[in-house]
């Protein structure tokens, strides 16, 4: 992370004033908000116990969603995925989360699908003046929260379409979901091993259910926890850095599965799989900014992966990044 970005987080922590953060997939770029400073306007946020989301200002929906969904080309994808595979046969990585951006179109509006969509963290940006973007996240995966003096982190890894035949079964039954879970766990208690002590494995693999306009879907979790320092709100900046880029959005080994990712990818990320943030009464609780929609001069682009191992098929993987495609509105 971009020591200037470390230094404020560790000046606003340092505060104890509440505030907001926003931060890129490499670091580079923030956005970074007392609580009572954020103009609705340029960002409306809703993480659950903190929301700047008023009450009755939701719209209307129109009768009928429009969701039009543009695949990508499958050899384009399948290139990506064969500069993966390769690395692992070489043993250069056993995990790494290959994405791509996938073009929709919708007659919602950013502000609409912030309003009316269903998840644990919601953030909007409107703020293209900055290099910041236009984009709205409605992310289920928690990157870490701190409370009570410690710190816990919940990666989730494995999704299988819940309609189908035992599908929880089939997901916890999956070898190669199994050893990408396991994996994970492995890399974030390693994480947070470089911040705090008496680290450990809460929850092995629970599931959690995932409401979308496409049906719903099954992901599986873990919950790990570790002790901080006493010092710790002074050194949010430090504690943060020391997690990026999230392990559950790259692979294992980190750092060399990260230059596998950058060599793979066709596009930059931009501020997808980075995170966001509340810090507020000694306690913050923050996501990975997944489940992600982006608006360019382009259009409209969902952006979207999943983790590839050595059992990995590319067709398999293919159709599972199309899946993740969705908006989480019901009616």
């Amino acid at each position: 992370m971009n020591k200037d970005i470390i230094d404020r987080l560790n000046e606003f922590g340092g505060s104890g004033e509440p505030f907001l953060f926003v931060v890129d997939y490499k670091g580079d770029k923030a956005y970074i908000k007392k609580l009572a400073e954020i103009a609705p306007c340029e960002c409306l946020y809703d993480f659950g116990s903190h929301t700047n989301v008023v009450e009755g200002s939701t719209s209307q929906l129109p009768a009928e969603i429009e969701w039009e969904v543009e695949a990508p080309k499958y050899d384009e994808y399948e290139r990506s995925f064969n500069i993966v595979k390769n690395n692992m046969l070489a043993g250069n990585s056993y995990l790494a989360n290959l994405t791509c951006q996938v073009a929709v179109h919708c007659n919602l509006s950013l502000e609409d699908i912030f309003r009316h969509s269903k998840g644990k963290y919601k953030l909007l940006l409107n703020n293209p003046s900055d290099d910041i973007g236009r984009f709205v996240c409605f992310s289920p995966e928690t990157f870490v929260k701190i409370k009570g003096g410690r710190i816990y982190s919940f990666p989730m890894k494995g999704t299988i379409d819940a309609t189908l035949p035992d599908a929880k079964q089939v997901l916890m039954d999956d070898k190669k979901e199994a050893a990408e879970h396991a994996t994970i766990v492995d890399l974030i208690r390693n994480d947070l091993n470089t911040v705090a002590t008496d680290v450990k494995v809460e929850k092995y693999r629970f599931v959690d259910v995932l409401h979308t306009n496409k049906g719903d879907i099954l992901q599986t979790s873990s919950e790990i926890s570790g002790k901080l320092p006493s010092d710790y709100t002074q050194r949010m900046g430090d504690i943060l850095a020391a997690q990026l880029p999230a392990g559950s959005i790259t692979g294992a080994p980190k750092k060399k599965t990260c230059q596998i990712i950058d060599e793979a990818e066709t596009y930059e990320r931009g501020f997808y799989t980075g995170i966001m943030g509340i810090y507020a009464d000694g306690e913050l609780d923050s996501a990975v900014m997944i489940r992600f929609i982006e608006q360019t001069d382009e259009g409209m682009f969902f952006k979207a992966g999943g983790g590839i191992t050595s059992q990995s098929q590319c067709i398999k993987e293919y159709e599972e990044v199309l899946q993740k495609v969705y908006l989480p509105i019901t009616k």
